[in-house]
């Protein structure tokens, strides 16, 4: 199809628009008729066997923007070592294999890192400047991403709380007997922890404790059963249920050194800069960027097992993944999901603020049929979403049974010849 500022395709149903009507009345005949071919099929396909939501940085801005506040940047840090360029080199080259572009602070840091791990064996003066600085961006990166969530909690928005939680819900609000909705998401924030919470939704992820959660190897597939008044023996699944993976790590995640393990920080949503949970050295304790020197590849701990979850979750039958906000530039998420779509009955939603040329060099990879997207300032808008084309979130069972009466109430009800009824 033509490319244009805001198109969509869904189903056999595509379009492609210059512009959106300005007016009032315009634009709400538009919504309307474009609604009616996009929230059936939307509904069609988050019915799927296995439903999962991949959320990227676009995710945080869009709530950051109807907050009112500044979302966190992903550029560059500012560098004094005397390797400085040799790393910033090396991750504009990683950058562009990857497909990215141009660097941001994730390939830099991978490049710094690789770089210090050589540096400790043949040079700990060297090694001792590289760590300031990768110390100094990581400490910028982790307040940056305190204020933003800072920024979201004294909005005191209530549109943009209310926005978050109907967009989870429009995916969470599942039957109880389906498999649970899997979110992934390449954030450090917690913003996504935060609309659970506030939507009454449980997660369950790979952390187990109270005190201080672990991160645990065990896939073990725990999930919520009740048992109803009456019933022995038939333990019913809980609704609101989601599973929850965290593919880059979090700013909250923590490596305990003399135990080799993970642990999830007692850092409060949009904690001050000061808080004494956020630690002195955050190279060698904070799990906030994928770690390893590989180019396009994920092999260390813990993000091999996070990767393995993302894996299992999508290349399977049946599976559907809806992308918001996620630019395409990471290369071992595409490959999975160019892998997923290897499967004939799976299928990739994207929606999408921009159809830039990663997103559309990733389509060209596909086949039409396997793909569906919505994209453009209109289609991509979170809060259009919500209001217009997400289905209702809600397991709405109320609809449907009226739906049922009014169709038996088709004859009981016919208009006799006075106009009244029967």
């Amino acid at each position: 199809m033509e490319w244009k500022v805001h198109s969509y395709r869904v189903g056999s149903s595509s379009e492609a628009f210059d512009s959106i009507p300005a007016g009032a009345d315009e634009l709400d005949q538009f919504v309307s008729m474009h609604r009616r071919k996009i929230e059936p099929w939307l509904s069609a396909v988050f019915q799927a066997e296995h439903l999962n939501l991949l959320l990227g940085s676009g995710f945080t801005t869009a709530v950051a923007f109807s907050a009112g506040v500044d979302a966190t940047g992903m550029g560059t840090a500012a560098s004094a070592s005397p390797h400085a360029k040799a790393i910033m080199d090396h991750a504009t080259i990683s950058a562009k294999k990857m497909g990215r572009g141009e660097a941001n602070i994730e390939d830099q840091l991978r490049s710094a890192i690789a770089v210090l791990d050589g540096l400790d064996i043949i040079d700990a003066t060297a090694a001792k400047a590289v760590r300031a600085d990768i110390n100094k961006a990581i400490e910028i990166f982790l307040y940056s991403l305190l204020a933003t969530e800072r920024g979201i909690a004294q909005s005191d928005s209530v549109p943009a709380s209310a926005m978050l939680q109907s967009f989870l819900l429009s995916f969470a609000s599942r039957a109880a007997s389906r498999e649970r909705l899997h979110i992934f998401t390449t954030n450090y924030d917690r913003l996504i922890e935060r609309g659970c919470d506030d939507a009454g939704l449980r997660i369950i992820d790979r952390f187990v404790g109270s005190l201080q959660p672990w991160f645990r190897n065990t896939r073990i597939e725990l999930d919520y059963h009740y048992n109803p008044p009456g019933i022995r023996g038939e333990p019913r699944f809980m609704e609101g249920v989601v599973r929850f993976t965290k593919l880059h790590g979090s700013l909250d995640w923590r490596f305990e050194a003399s135990m080799r393990r993970i642990y999830r920080a007692e850092t409060p949503f949009g904690a001050a800069d000061d808080h004494p949970s956020l630690p002195d050295s955050p190279v060698d304790t904070v799990m906030i960027y994928p770690n390893p020197a590989k180019d396009v590849e994920t092999t260390q701990y813990p993000y091999a097992e996070l990767f393995r979850d993302f894996a299992s979750a999508t290349c399977r039958p049946n599976s559907v993944v809806v992308t918001y906000g996620y630019g395409f530039g990471d290369d071992h998420i595409n490959r999975v999901l160019l892998d997923m779509l290897s499967v004939p009955s799976a299928h990739l939603v994207i929606i999408a603020f921009d159809l830039d040329d990663r997103v559309k060099n990733f389509l060209g990879q596909t086949r039409p049929a396997q793909v569906s997207f919505l994209a453009g300032r209109h289609f991509g808008s979170l809060q259009r979403l919500v209001d217009d084309y997400l289905p209702k979130p809600a397991l709405d069972y109320i609809t449907g049974r009226m739906s049922e009466l009014l169709k038996n109430r088709a004859y009981a009800e016919a208009p006799t010849d006075n106009g009244g009824t029967q």
